[in-house]
């Protein structure tokens, strides 16, 4: 098979649905406190908010691994990488269900964040270089498998959680862990020939130089612009539950709210893929960072119960798409064969950006007495992430003939 036939061919297609499904599997870990989480608080007689120090282990943990994992990608190659996360994220299991304090739960738990990471930004990276024409959907689907994970693996692990004890979920997963992501990892270790990464290399070299940055000032740039837009994104995400209650709606109402943003998320993430193939990766944040910014304004003025529903839909559609763009941002930019670790690290920084953007959302409401300012917040935050996209578009070169990408 020659290079031109490398990409968009159907053993890329048949790579994409076996990392499709090693996401699935491997994403569950930071799923995996959230629905233990009143079992362990129980158990261990915690407070809501000890018990929550686990999920935080866990993204704290997730935030580094995409770092550290898609730098082991760039250097050994994606099967290496997800077969020493899969044992990781399996010990990590095993250690949570004998710990015998809190402490030392939440403590696993971010080796459990560790070892999920491989699933999202590593996939991303990894199956970016085996498209040109098809990118942004490729990345995009592998990016679902995120969200579809939250999506299944609660409702497949509930009878589980009402029959027996929570312990016996992590056993479980760390068995799925194991006998998926390992198998699977051994289908991907085909690598992509040297003359290939030469073509990504030089088209990714002639469009960062037209941009007038070297690579790690963009990738410096794209993280700035990661946190800015995901500060804005975790305010609704974080707080609709307990913007809901203030409302008097109840949480049954929050909750519904937050699974509409999922799904609309999951929904998002396809639909930008493909209009990223035509727009591009820097455009395709621009438009969901625009979006996203509208959305959260709708949120100030409107607050009954309709429209609340219609808003937070907006919202899912108009996020979910931003995030994995970024990976393709780093691709039509960087060099191809630091792919794993510009992609980790600007995807380490929107996991950051969450975790600043959730804490500073509670913080102006403990300030405030209400909601209204952090929405506002988010809004300014997002107004970085559209003021840095311009800035690169305002500095690069007209997009060539379609097809002529990193």
């Amino acid at each position: 098979m020659s290079t031109d036939d490398i990409h968009d061919s159907a053993y890329s297609w048949l790579r994409l649905c076996i990392t499709m499904v090693i996401a699935m599997v491997a994403n569950v870990g930071i799923w995996a406190i959230i629905l233990v989480l009143p079992s362990v608080e129980t158990e261990f007689g915690a407070t809501r908010a000890e018990a929550s120090l686990a999920y935080t282990m866990t993204m704290i943990g997730f935030a580094l691994g995409n770092l550290l994992i898609g730098r082991i990608v760039d250097r050994f190659g994606v099967t290496l990488a997800l077969i020493a996360a899969a044992l990781t994220s399996a010990v990590a299991y095993l250690l949570v269900m004998a710990a015998p304090t809190m402490g030392l739960l939440s403590t696993a738990h971010l080796l459990l964040g560790l070892g999920t990471a491989a699933g999202f930004g590593p996939l991303m990276a990894d199956i970016s270089h085996w498209f040109l024409r098809r990118r942004g959907i490729a990345v995009a689907l592998v990016a679902s498998g995120n969200y579809i994970s939250g999506g299944i693996w609660p409702s497949l692990l509930t009878p589980m959680l009402t029959n027996g004890d929570w312990r016996q979920v992590y056993l479980l997963l760390a068995g799925v862990t194991v006998a998926t992501v390992i198998p699977l990892a051994l289908l991907l270790r085909r690598r992509l020939p040297e003359e290939a990464h030469g073509r990504a290399q030089a088209a990714s070299d002639l469009k960062a130089l037209s941009a007038g940055f070297s690579p790690r000032a963009l990738q410096w740039l794209l993280g700035l612009a990661g946190i800015g837009c995901c500060i804005a994104m975790s305010m609704p995400q974080v707080h609709i539950v307990a913007y809901c209650i203030g409302l008097g709606y109840g949480p049954a109402v929050g909750a519904d709210l937050l699974s509409l943003m999922l799904l609309g998320g999951a929904v998002s993430r396809i639909v930008f893929g493909l209009v990223a193939d035509r727009l591009g990766g820097v455009r395709t944040v621009l438009v969901g960072a625009l979006l996203q910014a509208l959305a959260l304004a709708l949120y100030l003025p409107w607050d009954a119960m309709v429209p609340l529903y219609i808003i937070s839909l907006v919202f899912g559609l108009s996020q979910g798409g931003i995030v994995p763009s970024y990976a393709l941002i780093v691709r039509e930019y960087m060099p191809a064969r630091e792919a794993g670790a510009r992609v980790g690290f600007v995807l380490m920084m929107t996991i950051l950006g969450m975790a600043i953007g959730g804490w500073m959302s509670g913080w102006i409401f403990d300030l405030s007495g209400s909601y209204h300012l952090a929405f506002l917040n988010g809004v300014l935050w997002n107004g970085l992430t559209i003021a840095i996209m311009l800035l690169l578009l305002a500095r690069s070169r007209p997009r060539g003939a379609r097809g002529v990408v990193a």
